[in-house]
Parts: structure tokens; C-alpha cells; sequence
């Protein structure tokens, strides 16, 4: 596995690949890496001739009391477990190289990164499509991937794709979850081992809601349903959203649609969780 550090240097060796007709997919991460992450690695190494991964910890998606500087951070442990999955270059630059000085160019993908997430994270998104459409410049991935525990994430990156006509193809690929149901997370090492049991109630009250849904109950009373299940939880200290939701505009469904999206975002102590699952009715 080759490790690059320079923006020039990468892209250079991406344009030499796609010369030769070589594809190229791409896995951008934050590093923390589990298994949810190496599932995107299996698949484009499946599905590609090269496997690009990045680790590059954004700060431009961090708010003023957000955990950049917390975040967790084990580069030799990352690396070991890039290389044992196959990929071929291990992109990881220095902040100052994404970002120089004077940089002053945003992306912001208005109508969706507002909702959701983007209430509580304003300019979230933004610093997520400001460093996937650099990352997609430096990498120039013939595919790129993303777990669809970040649904709104991934949501946010296709529009912006759609928008700017990047020739790019972003594959939405599933969660992964723990043997008892908690969607992999970074985040989760926060969790002292009470919370990380109360944490079990997130994906238990979407698979309960989608029952209900598929019963006929209307979405009003599945939500107060959700509701009621989450704050149940002692642990949860914040319910930042919960409910069913369109998976294409991210807006709060009144009626059950074909597609739904079934999705929280809350609290347990300090730590901030997410998850959703998407039901086809």
C-alpha cells in the first residue's frame, strides 16, 4: 500500500491510472476505522482495479463545541487495517494542504443540509461537500462509497454530484451493526458500558416504528410512538430529531410514502448518536 500526503502527487498518480483504463474507488474517511468502514472497502475492492481510502479529520465540519480535537485518532492502527483490506493508496493529508491559507471557497448544498442534522449542526454540511468535491478533485475516483448510517451525508453528496455534473458515481452501501443491533460508529468508544447498552433502544425503536408503519398506523402516531420508546431511556438526555422522513427531500412525511425514511439523531451522556433505516412499502 502507497501512502501519499500531497494533493499533486495523488492526483497525478489518479490521472496515470485513468489513462491506462484502470477505475478507481475511493473511500473517504476520518480514520477511527471499524468494520462498517471495511465493508466499503470490500466493495470497491470488488467493484474497482484500484482502491483509494483517505483519513483526513475535517475541521471544517466541526462546530465551536463539536470533538475536533477529541476525535479519535490511531493512524498505525488505521493503516493496518487499510492495507490488510486491500487498498492500494492510503491518502492522508495534512489540514494545510486541503485547506491553504486564504482559502475561501465553500460548497453549500442548499434544501437539504438544513434539515435534520443541519439544525443542530449548522455549516455541518457544508464542510462535508466543501471536502468530498476537493477530496473528489484530488482522488478522481471513478466511485466513490459511503454508509448509509449517514444517510443525510450521503443524501447531501449525491445532490451535489447531481448539481455540478461530477463524473462520479456515489454508491449508498448499508450499515453495519453490532451483534445487537447498534450501528458501528466512531463515536461509540465514547460510550461508558451503561450507555453503551442504553444505546441498543435507538435501532429497536426504528425496527418497531417501521412495524407499525407496515401495520397502517399514520405516521403522526408512529412518531409519537418513537417518541415515547426513546424517552423511556433514561440514558438519552437529548432527542434531537426523531421520525419518518422522505428519503429524497429529507422532509417529514405526513402520510407514509412508497420510500420512507425512518431516522433519530439523540443523546446518550455527552454522545451523540444516529442511525435510520429506510422502509419500502
Amino acid at each position: 500500500m502507497e501512502i501519499f500526503r500531497t494533493p499533486r502527487i495523488m492526483k497525478e498518480t489518479s490521472r496515470r491510472l485513468l489513462t491506462r483504463g484502470r477505475t478507481i474507488g475511493f473511500v473517504p474517511t476520518m480514520g477511527a476505522l471499524h468494520d462498517g468502514h471495511l465493508y466499503l472497502v470490500k466493495r470497491a475492492r470488488s467493484e474497482n482495479d484500484i482502491v483509494v481510502a483517505s483519513i483526513f479529520i475535517n475541521p471544517a465540519q466541526f462546530g465551536p463545541n463539536e470533538d475536533f480535537v477529541k476525535y479519535p485518532r490511531d493512524f498505525d492502527s488505521d493503516m493496518t487495517k487499510l492495507e490488510t483490506a486491500g487498498v492500494d493508496v492510503l491518502f492522508y493529508p495534512e489540514v494545510s494542504a486541503v485547506y491553504p491559507a486564504g482559502f475561501s471557497t465553500y460548497i453549500e448544498v442548499r434544501g437539504l443540509s438544513e434539515k435534520l442534522c443541519g439544525v443542530v449542526r449548522p455549516g455541518h454540511f457544508m464542510g462535508v461537500a466543501t471536502v468530498v468535491c476537493k477530496f473528489f478533485q484530488m482522488v478522481l475516483p471513478t466511485r466513490a462509497y459511503f454508509g448509509q448510517k449517514d444517510f443525510q451525508q450521503s443524501r447531501v453528496i449525491e445532490q451535489m454530484v447531481r448539481d455540478l455534473n461530477m463524473s462520479v458515481d456515489c454508491l449508498r452501501c448499508s450499515t453495519i451493526r453490532e451483534s445487537d443491533g447498534v450501528a458501528m460508529s466512531s463515536r461509540n468508544r465514547y460510550l461508558a458500558p451503561a450507555e453503551r447498552e442504553a444505546a441498543r433502544v435507538i435501532y429497536r425503536t426504528l425496527q418497531a416504528a417501521a412495524r407499525l408503519v407496515e401495520g397502517g398506523m399514520d405516521v403522526q402516531s408512529v412518531k409519537a410512538q418513537i417518541m415515547d420508546m426513546l424517552s423511556a431511556e433514561p440514558l438519552i438526555t437529548d432527542i434531537q430529531y426523531a421520525g419518518i422522513y422522505d428519503p429524497e427531500t429529507l422532509d417529514e412525511r405526513v402520510a407514509a410514502g412508497r420510500s420512507n425514511l425512518l431516522a433519530a439523531a439523540v443523546k446518550i451522556g455527552s454522545t451523540r448518536l444516529i442511525d435510520n433505516l429506510v422502509l419500502e412499502l
